[in-house]
């Protein structure tokens, strides 16, 4: 816009979650905003590639590079933790030292245009290469893949009334990551590790089919999704989820979601005594709301919850996952911590009800600041008959530098736990362990940050007597390069 002279902005994390965003504008001179801008100070700036009358072209380039050791994994007992696992192929990590390195290139091309004035079209395709070399947890082959990630292709527009009311919709199908919260449900639609490689960064979120319809009316959004996530192919169980997503904002600082999601069809079984139970024809109704009266960056209390409940169409089944969460933001205080305290419970099985109780994480993860809970312990224990006590702090000693140390407490919620890891399929004990861990990241740039973390896991009784010896603490540490335009 002629009338700019110069606009810049910077993206933070923001204390809790989310995004700060600061906008920082020079007007032009008085007189000067008539004039043309000479062509080469308007060329678009990489990743854009071109940019003109409301199309845009942008590139994609990801690149990681990360190095992973292990002492005691598994608690030094991989003979009994990975036996009959269809991931440990060769050697496995155990007892002693491991490590090994891994990483990915993500390249891609995304671009929108519009049809008419109110209405656009966009799309995206990507390749994604990854590769592991070295003593990784499951085996010691070397491993590449390359396949395509992203392929989608969509529609967006919407309308605004004279009284300002605001409506958009975005209609897309493909290849595309989708995500509901902060994964409590939904957001590993995609597989990594084996022959993909790259077990621990992760890379892969693109599902083989996502097609959603999203709805927004002011602060009420509406998503309708049909999801197939990208399963590996030698544990493919063919699963398809739909389901409707509602979140809202509620008094200025309440978010509120509720979601409703089936599973039509899978291949997937649970286990009870001897049975096995089909995975399709799951039904689960969702509740969740968090409220932080203070903006990001400012000094004040936050509380956040979730709710959510299974049942099935064929046989009788009533599972229950919850969270809730408390914390505190020192904006004023040195290195601005942000405290808090988070319960969760996902129900198991118990051997003297006839109802099935275990709950399905489905898609649940996403990283160790969300439903990764515990580096470690999330690997041998994840979230189903399980309850966790988390205490986390966010520490900023400079904008740009981030901590976050952790201390979890975890343990099993029935002594019934089939479908979990089948060396401790009945537990002796609820105590499952602990772990504290730190993560440290430096944002060096929009572009390029870096991250490491030091875990050390310590188990409990359930966890011994299932390996019926125990060596000593597992201990992880990670770093990683990452680089993204």
């Amino acid at each position: 816009m002629p009338e700019i002279q110069q606009a810049k902005h910077e993206a933070t994390p923001g204390a809790t979650g989310g995004v700060l965003l600061t906008i920082e504008v020079t007007l032009a001179e008085r007189g000067a905003a008539g004039k043309e801008t000479p062509a080469a100070q308007v060329l678009p700036a990489f990743p854009t590639l071109y940019e003109s009358n409301g199309t845009v072209v942008r590139a994609k380039l990801e690149t990681l590079a990360m190095y992973y050791g292990n002492n005691n994994a598994w608690f030094g007992r991989n003979d009994v933790m990975l036996n009959g696992n269809p991931f440990a192929v060769g050697q496995s990590a155990g007892k002693g030292y491991s490590d090994w390195l891994e990483g990915f290139v993500h390249l891609g091309l995304y671009g929108i245009t519009p049809i008419s004035p109110s209405i656009y079209t966009y799309g995206g395709i990507s390749a994604l290469a990854s590769g592991s070399v070295g003593q990784e947890l499951f085996t010691d082959k070397t491993r590449s893949h390359l396949a395509v990630e992203d392929a989608f292709v969509g529609i967006v527009g919407g309308t605004t009334s004279e009284q300002g009311d605001r409506f958009v919709y975005n209609l897309s199908t493909g290849r595309q990551r989708f995500t509901i919260g902060e994964g409590f449900l939904l957001v590993n639609t995609a597989a990594n590790g084996l022959n993909r490689a790259a077990l621990q960064s992760n890379p892969r979120w693109a599902g083989d089919r996502v097609t959603l319809g999203r709805f927004a009316f002011n602060n009420w959004k509406l998503d309708l999704f049909h999801v197939e996530p990208d399963e590996m192919p030698e544990l493919d169980s063919k699963t398809q989820i739909q389901g409707v997503n509602l979140e809202a904002s509620a008094l200025g600082d309440f978010n509120l979601g509720f979601t409703a999601l089936h599973v039509p069809k899978s291949k997937s079984v649970y286990y009870k005594d001897a049975n096995q139970l089909p995975r399709e024809g799951l039904r689960v109704a969702d509740m969740r709301m968090r409220w932080q009266p203070a903006p990001a960056g400012k000094a004040g209390p936050f509380v956040a919850a979730e709710l959510a409940r299974q049942t099935h169409s064929k046989f009788d089944m009533e599972a229950w996952a919850y969270f809730g969460e408390l914390g505190y933001v020192f904006a004023q205080a040195p290195w601005t911590p942000t405290l808090s305290y988070r319960y969760a419970r996902f129900s198991g099985d118990q051997a003297d009800s006839q109802k099935f109780g275990r709950w399905d994480p489905l898609l649940s993860g996403g990283n160790g600041e969300t439903w990764v809970q515990g580096i470690n312990h999330y690997k041998i224990f994840q979230d189903s008959n399980l309850v966790a006590h988390r205490i986390q702090m966010r520490l900023r000693p400079q904008q740009q530098i981030e901590l976050v140390p952790q201390l979890w407490f975890f343990s099993a919620d029935s002594l019934t736990n089939l479908g979990g890891n089948p060396a401790l399929s009945f537990l002796k004990s609820k105590n499952l362990g602990t772990e504290l861990n730190l993560t440290a990241k430096y944002f060096m740039s929009r572009n390029v940050m870096f991250q490491g973390h030091i875990a050390a896991t310590f188990a409990g009784d359930a966890i011994k007597q299932g390996l019926g010896t125990y060596s000593s603490p597992w201990i992880s540490t990670m770093f990683f390069v990452r680089i993204g335009y």
